[in-house]
């Protein structure tokens, strides 16, 4: 068995190991959507220690807010003449992810920014698969077919260059570390426009639980401090800021 082969049936065994596990993620993911990626990353923090959000560099093309289970996929650098048959295992994922996951794509390699991991075609399977969103730490290209589509994504940034031929799909639904923070498939992530967080899915009621109890507070304070016209008043009587 050639290596591109063996690594598309390992990626197959992941996906179908994955899928079965993933619908009792969804409620979960869809309370997340309710709630401030901001009170999120909060909640990690008190609860756990720790950052859980990722690098201040991955940004959305357009105000975007969504959460879902990882869908995770890894690519490394390296030069070959395969074409896409090296990149199959990324384009499985995305046939195989339930409605509502996150697409999280990571492209390790010097220069991995300057190439573009999805392009408009893999976002409209996406688009129609009813993926919830993409996060891709590398960049993204055909900029207007996202918009057309308004499929959610965030990046490093955006590039022309394709990765067919520069990378290697090296795994689907393994850990990754995507923009500074470890991803384990099917665990939470949850996005808007602060950034993205990242949720281990054996802490998410907890995380959740607090979360909504942060916004909640935040939510109070406002109007407070809007009568008020006072901020230290405002912390002192709730306790938060």
């Amino acid at each position: 068995m050639t290596r591109t082969l063996a690594a598309s049936a390992a990626a197959c065994c992941a996906l179908t190991a994955w899928v079965v596990a993933q619908p009792a993620e969804m409620p979960l993911a869809e309370s997340f959507r309710l709630v401030e990626v901001a009170s999120v990353a909060d909640a990690m923090e008190q609860l756990y220690g720790g950052r859980a959000s990722m690098s201040h560099e991955m940004r959305p093309l357009a105000p975007a807010k969504f959460s879902g289970p990882a869908v995770t996929v890894r690519l490394i650098k390296e030069e070959h003449k395969e074409g896409a048959a090296a990149s199959q295992g990324m384009l499985d994922a995305i046939d195989a992810a339930p409605a509502g996951s996150v697409y999280v794509m990571v492209l390790e390699g010097e220069g991995s920014a300057d190439y573009a991991g999805i392009g408009g075609l893999m976002a409209t399977a996406m688009k129609y698969r009813g993926l919830a969103g993409a996060v891709v730490d590398g960049s993204v290209r055909d900029t207007p077919q996202f918009r057309k589509l308004q499929f959610p994504v965030f990046s490093r940034g955006v590039a022309p260059a394709t990765t067919i031929n520069h990378f290697r799909v090296s795994g689907v639904n393994v850990p990754v570390t995507c923009a500074g923070v470890r991803v384990n498939p099917g665990d939470l992530i949850t996005a808007d426009e602060d950034g993205v967080a990242v949720v281990p899915r054996d802490k998410a009621a907890d995380v959740l639980k607090k979360s909504q109890e942060l916004d909640d507070t935040e939510h109070r304070m406002l109007p407070f401090i809007e009568k008020f016209r006072s901020i230290r008043e405002a912390v002192k009587q709730f306790g938060r800021i």
